[in-house]
Order: structure tokens, then C-alpha cells, then sequence
């Protein structure tokens, strides 16, 4: 629950962020400024992303690990691994 608070609190500020881009594009500003702007804001998505990842770690994984069902336990280490293969895809 505290890491979607964070989380939360994380994509507001990424909204901010994201509006000042919109901003800086229609105010025509330096372009090098406006991919600095992209770039921190899709770090700020990246840490996002972590947060979310280890809740789902520290509660889905954890209980299909712990639990009987061998079919969930593999369906939810793939998933894991396919977001991994998505998130490190170029």
C-alpha cells in the first residue's frame, strides 16, 4: 500500500513534468532543453515502473511462490520475466 502512495505521488509529479514539456513546445523553446525535460520524465516513469514491480513482487509473487498451484507460480514468473524482456527490449 505505502509504494502505491508513492507511486501516486510520483505520476503527479510526472504529469506536472509532462505539461511543462507540452508547454515548452508550444512556447518553441531550445530543443536539447525539451529532451532533458523527455529524458526526466522517463526516468521518472522508470522508477515508477520499479515501485510498482517490487509490490507486485512482495505480494503476487510471494503468494504464488508460497502457494500449491504450480501453473501460477509459472504463469506469474513469466509475466515477470516478460515485462523484463519488454523493459529491456531496444
Amino acid at each position: 500500500m505505502q509504494h502505491s502512495q508513492q507511486a501516486k505521488r510520483r505520476l503527479k509529479t510526472i504529469e506536472g513534468q509532462i505539461r511543462g514539456i507540452q508547454r515548452m513546445l508550444e512556447e518553441d523553446a531550445y530543443c536539447i532543453d525539451v529532451m532533458r525535460q523527455v529524458q526526466a520524465a522517463q526516468a521518472a516513469l522508470g522508477k515508477v515502473s520499479q515501485i510498482v514491480l517490487e509490490e507486485h513482487m512482495h505480494s503476487c509473487l510471494v503468494s504464488a511462490v508460497r502457494g500449491e498451484d504450480p501453473d501460477e507460480r509459472e504463469r506469474v514468473l513469466s509475466e515477470i520475466a516478460e515485462v523484463y524482456a519488454a523493459a529491456t527490449k531496444s
